[in-house]
């Protein structure tokens, strides 16, 4: 397969394939004319990468479970457990964007938006911030 074949059949943009082989997460053969040849093993990969990047895994993520998968004497522990870390950071992601949210709906309630200067958002936006946000 060309690129073409392989990025309409991943789902996954060209230039993102040739990212991805650029930082070694795949490596298709190159034909006597230098294009690239994947096989099916590397669409797989593509298929991996694009479902562990849409869940938000870092690029080194990627990289580690990807060695997990390809390594038969694994434990599933060491995929549960990075798996397991990536939850735990998106919940504090999550509780931090409720946390924006309660912040900011509050000071939207709070605001008249009629016609006076007075504006409680850009008020509180003036403050400085409190020494435990930092």
């Amino acid at each position: 397969m060309n690129i073409g074949d392989v990025a309409s059949r991943s789902g996954l943009p060209a230039k993102t394939i040739r990212y991805y082989e650029d930082i070694g997460l795949i490596k298709p053969r190159r034909s006597d004319n230098g294009y690239r040849c994947f096989a099916e093993t590397d669409l797989h990969k593509l298929a991996f990468l694009g479902r562990a990047r849409a869940l938000g895994f870092t690029i080194e993520d990627c990289r580690t479970l990807l060695a997990l998968y390809e390594d038969e004497s694994r434990a599933s522990a060491d995929v549960k457990q990075l798996a397991q870390e990536h939850l735990d950071k998106i919940s504090i992601k999550i509780a931090d964007l409720e946390a924006m949210r309660d912040t900011l709906s509050e000071l939207v309630t709070c605001c008249a938006g009629d016609n006076r200067p007075d504006c409680p958002i850009l008020r509180d936006l003036s403050q400085p911030p409190d020494a435990g946000d930092q």
